[in-house]
């Protein structure tokens, strides 16, 4: 460790190619699912219906998966469990070798008893979990069917497990995971709230031109808004930085040689896997000219999100997909993006693995692309936000494919749904919880700018191509011809006293004030003044309420990729492909559109993540320096967390007890005649001193 001091129809039905239940519907019994898929089903509906907060969501997809995997392990005779009868970070659910031999005695039929442990755990911690959610009232109706289902006394509270009941044991392993879960560093009891980060800059009204308030363009300006309605579609007050103190979370998988301390203002920072600095605008260590470039590709990419401009592209795997690799510098970045057409490097794939064809090519409208691509992966009204959403894609996309056989790592034998299902959601459950760790503690530290400030911010100074025009400012906007200009007399955005004479100007999506009825109208791409610049989002969301560096989806997506990767033994979706559809003039829920059916493909789960950061890219809700770290952080989270679930699995993550010592026996020095040596004397008084010790190992204790 380093101390360093200084919709709800957005994503509509899942079409993802199995049976998908519909995203914003309620969850109901699936006799052909396990239990915990039928409860991690429920706890992804009440997320959908409470506020939208990954960070604390990523969480509670861990810890309820770790309840679920725990049910399951306690019967098997060669898995660790992961809290039950261990110590995790200081804190201990206790569970003596006599108690679990109870647990498992008193088990008739060890599928029910593993159903009952998981249904009446799982009733217990969502309950407390969502007690106060704006959608408790259907959480509860879910909740309650669910337990019905599965034959729970609801009345039934007991944590006694010295009978060896399965209820009993089951509310015990929730009773335990909500007292971690007051201790874990979330600040659970007052809501998640943060206990000391206040915002260096003032609120941003979009409403207004430009960006007064900005004290400090390196760092995250709050939104002030009439009514903000978070990407769950709860109206809410102004909310502050979400998760800004994060990274003090208890992980899974994440060591203390990951972690760095940083201190400001006399507070500490808990930032893992530090990627470094981005591209500030001033400092010591400033990169102004790709501070310009990251924010300002953003605008260039906002004149691609109109689909009548006549750009047609194949956005089928065999051009769209296999990307070159992530590059480990800020520089690197130009290479990697493509500022005027949008994308990255894809080399996109010639062939199906699965079928042995190629991939048909499908040609559509850009603009209907990107727009698709950006509220597709926005987990936006009625979603189960960033981590949950790669739930439903495990759920719908492999798990349910009449190709996907359910084997570990590809190989051996096929597991019970219920078995791949426990060891599935607590990898990947593992993963995307230190995610957010991950992410929103290096959000919290570095604090960084978003889109729609910066580039508002730039284009208050002027630009900074043409040194001889009297607008020119080293820190001003790039100028791009057809895309960024300059305001001249006669210029239909002059104004009527040519007061904007002077100003920047825009080719890019024209914002919210062109949609009266998002059911029918379409913004469209025009010229705008930069200073009224929107990301494309709903006018009363704009942005996240936290900081940008480092992208929280790139990070939960390449995480979850790596985990579905390693876990199916294939980098590939069941049958080479999984999609998504989405309807001409349905999907779409902050403009009319698409203007055809456009189907989401991807060839592997690595594109799939991919896809998810350029899409955000697209959406303005970050400059490519956010995307990039995201991706090679996700995928060492994801190679770690994988990694130690699998010594879950195999049993060697606890290691055995070790007896306490015995005294070592003395010996007396042996009298040995005609040996001819003294050396030769102690030699044998060694030997036989050292048959009496101990050898301690894993399984392997003998005197």
């Amino acid at each position: 460790m380093k101390k360093i001091f200084s919709t709800s129809a957005l994503i509509g039905a899942a079409l993802f190619g199995g049976t998908a239940m519909a995203q914003g519907s309620d969850p109901t019994y699936n006799a052909e699912h396990s239990a915990a898929r039928n409860w991690n089903e429920v706890l992804l509906g009440a997320i959908r219906k409470d506020f939208a907060r990954p960070t604390v969501h990523a969480r509670n997809l861990f810890h309820s998966s770790a309840l679920m995997y725990d049910a399951w392990a306690v019967y098997d005779g060669t898995a660790d469990t992961f809290f039950a009868g261990n110590e995790v970070a200081g804190y201990t659910c206790e569970l003596t070798a006599e108690q679990k031999t109870t647990i498992k005695a008193n088990a008739s039929d060890v599928a029910v008893a593993r159903d009952q442990v998981i249904s009446y755990g799982m009733y217990a911690l969502l309950k407390s979990r969502f007690a106060i959610s704006p959608g408790i009232a259907t959480t509860m109706q879910n909740l309650t069917a669910m337990a019905e289902a599965y034959n729970v006394d609801t009345t039934f509270d007991s944590t006694d497990i010295s009978s060896g009941s399965a209820a009993a044991f089951g509310n015990y392993l929730a009773s335990c995971i909500m007292a971690f879960g007051d201790q874990d560093g979330s600040n659970q009891a007052n809501d998640y709230a943060n206990t000391f980060y206040e915002p260096v800059n003032d609120p941003l009204n979009p409403a207004e031109p430009g960006t007064p308030g900005m004290n400090d363009p390196d760092r995250w300006q709050p939104l002030a808004l009439d009514i903000f309605i978070d990407q769950a579609g709860n109206e809410t007050s102004i909310p502050p930085f979400l998760g800004a103190e994060w990274g003090k979370v208890i992980p899974f998988a994440l060591q203390d040689t990951d972690l760095t301390l940083y201190e400001r203002d006399g507070q500490q920072y808990y930032v893992y896997m530090d990627p470094g600095i981005p591209a500030m605008s001033q400092g010591d260590e400033a990169l102004p000219e790709e501070y310009k470039w990251g924010h300002t590709l953003v605008a260039l990419w906002s004149s691609h999100l109109d689909p009548s401009d006549g750009v047609m592209i194949d956005i089928s795997p065999a051009s769209i997909g296999n990307t070159t690799a992530v590059p480990e510098d800020i520089v690197g970045l130009r290479d990697f993006y493509n500022a005027l057409e949008g994308g990255s490097t894809d080399q996109g794939r010639d062939m199906n693995p699965a079928t042995s064809l190629p991939y048909e090519e499908q040609m559509v409208p850009r603009g209907d692309y990107t727009r698709v691509l950006a509220e597709f992966w926005a987990d936006g009204p009625d979603s189960e936000t960033p981590p949950g959403h790669w739930f439903t894609i495990l759920n719908e996309t492999v798990n349910d494919h009449a190709d996907f056989e359910k084997k570990f790592e590809g190989s051996g034998d096929v597991l019970s749904d219920l078995e791949w299902d426990v060891k599935a959601y607590l990898t990947l459950a593992g993963a995307v919880h230190d995610s957010a760790v991950t992410a929103w503690g290096i959000k919290g530290w570095y604090d960084y700018v978003r889109p729609v400030s910066a580039l508002r911010y730039m284009s208050s100074l002027g630009q900074s191509t043409d040194d001889t025009q009297a607008n020119y400012d080293p820190m001003g906007m790039p100028l791009h011809e057809g895309k960024i200009e300059i305001v001249e007399a006669g210029d239909a955005l002059a104004g009527e006293n040519n007061e904007h004479v002077g100003k920047i100007k825009l080719f890019a999506w024209r914002g919210p004030d062109y949609i009266e009825i998002p059911q029918i109208d379409v913004a469209g791409v025009g010229w705008i003044l930069a200073e009224n610049w929107w990301p494309y989002q709903r006018p009363s969301f704009v942005t996240p309420p936290f900081a940008g560096y480092i992208s929280g989806h790139s990070t939960f997506s390449r995480a979850a990729a790596e985990v579905l990767t390693l876990l199916t033994g294939s980098e590939y979706f069941p049958g080479g492909m999984g999609e998504f559809e989405a309807k001409q003039n349905e999907f779409l829920v902050f403009e009319e559109g698409p203007s055809m059916d456009i189907v989401l493909q991807w060839a592997t789960y690595q594109d799939a993540s991919d896809q998810t950061s350029l899409s955000r890219i697209w959406g303005g809700i970050h400059p490519p320096v956010d995307d990039a770290p995201g991706r090679r952080i996700g995928i060492n989270l994801g190679q770690k967390a994988f990694a130690l679930a699998k010594t879950y699995f195999d049993g060697s993550a606890i290691a055995d007890p070790v007896p306490d010592p015995q005294p070592t026996p003395t010996y007396p020095l042996p009298v040995i005649k005609d040996s001819g040596s003294s050396l030769g004397g102690l030699m044998l008084s060694l030997c036989l001193l050292l048959a009496g010790l101990r050898v301690v190992g894993r399984k392997r204790v003998r005197a």
